[in-house]
């Protein structure tokens, strides 16, 4: 009687191969994605270094939690650091025209005085 018998009862068959389905969901649309995969998630929140944020109409908002200042209180001060940069730049700008007319004027002036000082010289002659 042999130790080992030809056919090994330990070792099962291996099992068919399955058929592959597609696991991408780009082909579906809305509703049926809604179907698939549930309910709708609501925003996206981030929670990072205790602070957390929402996905809102393309853009990240911090919500208002300990120590943070509301997104409204920030997009105002942007609001108005961009008013008063626009100001600024106007401002400049008038001085940088009211700096060329004195120097044109102040140009004209000393040409008059030069003029005058040659024809008062001239008729001294």
């Amino acid at each position: 009687m042999p130790l080992f018998p030809l056919g090994n009862k330990f070792s099962p068959k291996k099992t068919p191969p399955r058929r592959a389905q597609s696991l991408s969901n780009l082909h579906l649309d809305a509703t049926q994605a809604k179907q698939e995969f549930g309910l709708d998630t609501g925003p996206v929140k981030i929670r990072l270094g205790g602070q957390e944020v929402t996905f809102q109409d393309g853009m990240w908002v911090q919500d208002a939690g300990p120590g943070a200042s509301s997104h409204k209180e920030v997009m105002k001060l942007r609001r108005d650091n961009q008013l008063l940069q626009e100001e600024n730049n106007l401002l400049k700008l008038k001085l940088d025209m009211l700096l060329d007319m004195l120097a044109e004027t102040s140009a004209i002036s000393h040409y008059h005085e030069n003029e005058l000082k040659q024809l008062k010289t001239g008729k001294k002659r």
